[in-house]
């Protein structure tokens, strides 16, 4: 199945995401300070791709119905 550029954007927001939260359990459950400190400047990283991912679906979505 190819996928379009929305679908493409859309299925990495949600990977995206999903990295998100699961870096956030990472961190929380991990005992040693440097591996959650770590998971946890990759739970932002992966929120701030998220957020862009979001701008780029909220612009392609603005210029299909313009």
């Amino acid at each position: 199945m190819e996928m379009n550029t929305r679908d493409t954007i859309m299925k990495k927001l949600l990977d995206a995401q999903e990295n998100t939260r699961d870096y956030q359990s990472f961190a929380r459950e991990v005992s040693e300070e440097e591996v959650s400190n770590t998971f946890r400047e990759f739970a932002e990283q992966s929120a701030m791709q998220a957020k862009k991912l979001q701008e780029l679906l909220n612009t392609h979505d603005g210029k299909q119905y313009s």
